[in-house]
């Protein structure tokens, strides 16, 4: 994701809320096991 604008990210819809977020670099090595936008949703499944 080097060199990437930030309007060009990729996203995703959160499971829980349906709320769109965008990849962030500590996703880096597991984007495509993310599945929640926070630590909140991802308590209350």
């Amino acid at each position: 994701m080097k060199g990437v604008k930030k309007q060009n990210l990729p996203s995703k819809t959160c499971v829980v809320c349906n709320k769109p977020f965008t990849w962030r670099k500590k996703w880096e090595k597991v984007w495509e096991e993310v599945k929640y936008c926070s630590d909140k949703c991802r308590t209350n499944k």
